[in-house]
């Protein structure tokens, strides 16, 4: 198996009664919390260290995510400062009979390298560059 990229990470969840709100739909508060967890693994995987949340810094809604749909998490990471990063985060929306595919939300968040101590350090420079 080829070695993952260190700029992007991506992964599928299924939307269940629980996660939706009275509309039957993704609940957005529950939408944020799948984009800051994939922000935050593109994130530490890219930096290789601990990382954290330091801004959302816009999140678009287009499309409701109905309950039984999948959504795929895809989160890049566009910039690297010295201790900070910006990570793109789309969540692309799948009707699992037909397999129809829509952009449902994009955000931006920005992540900084973090120690044990919660204290900002230099991101690793020996990663790829992001494309």
């Amino acid at each position: 198996m080829n070695a993952a990229d260190p700029n992007e990470t991506r992964f599928t969840e299924i939307i269940f009664p629980a996660q939706a709100n009275h509309y039957g739909t993704l609940f957005g508060g529950t939408a944020l919390n799948l984009m800051g967890k994939a922000a935050v693994i593109a994130a530490a995987r890219r930096a290789g260290a601990n990382v954290v949340m330091a801004a959302a810094d816009h999140v678009d809604f287009y499309k409701p995510v109905a309950v039984g749909q999948l959504v795929e998490l895809c989160a890049r990471v566009e910039r690297i400062g010295r201790t900070s990063m910006t990570v793109s985060v789309d969540v692309i929306a799948e009707h699992i009979k037909g397999g129809e595919r829509q952009l449902a939300m994009r955000g931006k968040f920005e992540m900084v390298s973090v120690d044990d101590d919660g204290r900002p350090i230099p991101v690793n420079r020996m990663a790829p560059e992001p494309a």
